[in-house]
């Protein structure tokens, strides 16, 4: 790359971070009367985007892979924001906003393959509290010695369903045991796109992530259970393949995902020694239908948003006292501006309570 080039690069990289970084607190604060103001506060990023990129296009367009990466990553941005524009004047209906969100993950996994590269980039992929680690940023700076990290995708087939996305850090080494975090997506997502949600978190403290996608169009919370079985087949595979630590297994899951860590992870055999159900339904006949000895002492972390349209948070407080007075050892965090999306700033904690963190 000359000098002219590696100054294009530097003028385009900055917006689109930029962008991403507003979209992703656009996704965490949306919540339907709130959107005009959430809007505003996030200024024109989309349109510092697109002159960046006018100005830069010509100049990097001879950059082979990592323009397409950067071409890919900036009009999933910009798709995304033009969803959310029309939305502005209160005319549309609210509900593209959903679909607007979904081009975000599209845009950072064009954008991943860069992080190795461009420091930036690399910062950009880690949790934004450990971003002066210069130690931290080191180590995804370095050549892998392990020939299977990074982001990968397994058995998913034209339409995901039943397959699962995997996170292993590129600094893995089998000669320790690392833990590891399943993630389950809400209702109609995907393993591919949840994954986004938690890959900050997991690269930045060291955990290998499972993002699977349900065998139907969401989490068997009715009716024969053919999703537990996926799961812990899932998780045999990784467990043969990378060397996992099987006294930190975490099961977490957002909205209908948060709902199947409940049904799934409370039954006798579960195998995860952690529950963390974000934005969760709960019933109180769970807790009552569950093995004694499953409960007892079972580490719980429920969050939950004061805002919640979907499931409102008297179910999660119910969850609290069910849990609690069966045994389990239940943290309990509601969060008052939360509405029903997902708080990513609670990775952390969630690592941080279940021992997770390196």
């Amino acid at each position: 790359m000359d000098e002219r080039e590696a100054d294009a690069l530097v003028v385009v990289l900055q917006p689109l971070l930029r962008a991403y970084e507003m979209l992703l607190f656009v996704a965490r604060h949306f919540h339907p009367p709130r959107f005009a103001s959430v809007m505003a506060q996030i200024g024109v990023p989309d349109e510092d985007l697109r002159a960046a990129r006018e100005r830069t296009r010509e100049v990097l367009a001879g950059v082979g892979g990592l323009n397409e990466a950067l071409e890919a990553a900036g009009e999933a941005a910009l798709q995304a924001f033009a969803v959310l524009r029309g939305l502005e004047d209160g005319s549309g209906d609210i509900r593209a906003a959903f679909r607007a969100f979904r081009f975000v993950p599209m845009g950072l996994e064009a954008l991943y393959p860069l992080a190795g590269l461009l420091p930036p980039v690399n910062r950009f992929f880690l949790d934004p509290a450990l971003r002066s680690d210069e130690g931290l940023q080191a180590l995804f700076m370095r050549p892998p010695v392990h020939d299977r990290v990074g982001v990968m995708e397994f058995g998913a087939g034209e339409d995901e369903r039943g397959g699962f996305w995997l996170y292993v850090p590129e600094h893995y080494s089998p000669n320790r045991s690392w833990p590891l975090v399943m993630a389950l997506h809400g209702g109609s997502g995907a393993g591919r796109q949840f994954l986004w949600s938690w890959l900050r978190d997991a690269r930045s403290r060291g955990a290998i992530l499972v993002a699977p996608t349900s065998v139907q169009g969401t989490w068997s919370l009715t009716g024969d259970d053919v999703d537990t079985p996926n799961l812990l087949r899932i998780l045999e595979f990784v467990r043969s393949e990378w060397s996992v630590d099987a006294a930190r297994l975490s099961l977490t899951g957002m909205s209908d995902g948060g709902t199947f860590t409940y049904v799934s992870g409370l039954e006798a055999a579960s195998p995860f020694t952690h529950l963390a159900p974000v934005s969760a339904a709960f019933h109180p006949l769970l807790a009552q239908m569950v093995d004694a000895e499953r409960l007892r002492g079972l580490p719980i972390h429920i969050v939950h948003g004061r805002q919640d349209w979907m499931f409102p948070p008297t179910m999660a407080r119910e969850a609290q006292r069910a849990l609690s007075a069966a045994g389990a050892d239940v943290t309990y965090r509601e969060i008052e501006d939360l509405s029903h999306t997902y708080p990513r700033e609670m990775n952390a904690a969630i690592m941080a309570w279940a021992g997770f963190a390196g």
